[in-house]
């Protein structure tokens, strides 16, 4: 008991001589300001403070364990050579024979049977000329056959139809106009026709898709009108 006593008696000496100047100092200047005496014990408290807090967390870091586990390294592939199992690849023979063409689709350009189509004849120019195209009147190219009426069908009709059309300088078809349609049996001489216009439809779709090679004059394609051509509609017999 006696020696706890001791000790705190030298404690208290020892604060008394690092901190009396201090308060004797304090005390004289609060004497003088007390406003600049507590600004004054304000700063001093903060920085002791200060002071502190950097000791504690100095010894927190020391406490702290370190990180004593082995880290991998990166991981390098060395180069290796590839070793192929063919070396030398032996090229494919060539067949001895070629592949024969693919034959291109030949169109049926035949009349059905029972359905006469008769085309103009072409009249011949033998005049010469010194352009590069010789003149010439227009030519038929592709022959259409006409598409025979249901109804005309059905009900046993025969007959025919003149269709008036224009070819123009490409060949083409346009304009068609159905000037004449009859009823009857063109395969019987003593037939007696009667104007009708169940043929005049289907004649003119398929006058549109004639093609003729245009007439040509003084070297260039030039269009010709109103040119006549008659579709001729029989049945077969049953």
């Amino acid at each position: 008991m006696n020696t706890a006593n001791n000790s705190l008696g030298i404690f208290s000496q020892t604060m008394a001589k690092a901190f009396g100047p201090l308060i004797e100092l304090y005390f004289k200047a609060f004497n003088y300001n007390k406003y600049l005496a507590g600004s004054g014990f304000a700063a001093l408290i903060t920085l002791g403070l200060f002071f502190l807090m950097v000791a504690l967390i100095s010894l927190g870091d020391n406490s702290v364990p370190t990180d004593n586990s082995r880290k991998l390294g990166d991981v390098i592939m060395p180069d290796r050579d590839i070793d192929t199992l063919f070396d030398n690849v032996e090229k494919p023979e060539e067949p001895d024979q070629q592949p024969e063409d693919i034959a291109q689709p030949e169109l049926d350009l035949a009349p059905l049977a029972g359905v006469d189509v008769s085309l103009p004849k072409p009249k011949a120019n033998f005049a010469g000329g010194g352009s590069f195209f010789r003149d010439g009147e227009y030519i038929p190219l592709f022959k259409v056959t006409p598409i025979y009426p249901r109804r005309a069908q059905e009900r046993g009709i025969m007959g025919y139809a003149v269709v008036a059309f224009t070819i123009t300088e490409t060949g083409t078809v346009e304009n068609a106009v159905p000037l004449e349609g009859m009823c009857g049996d063109p395969t019987n001489p003593e037939t007696v026709y009667r104007q009708c216009s169940i043929f005049n439809s289907a004649a003119s779709r398929a006058a549109l898709k004639l093609k003729y090679k245009p007439k040509i004059v003084d070297g260039k394609a030039v269009r010709v009108e109103e040119v006549p051509h008659k579709f001729t509609f029989i049945l077969e017999e049953s």
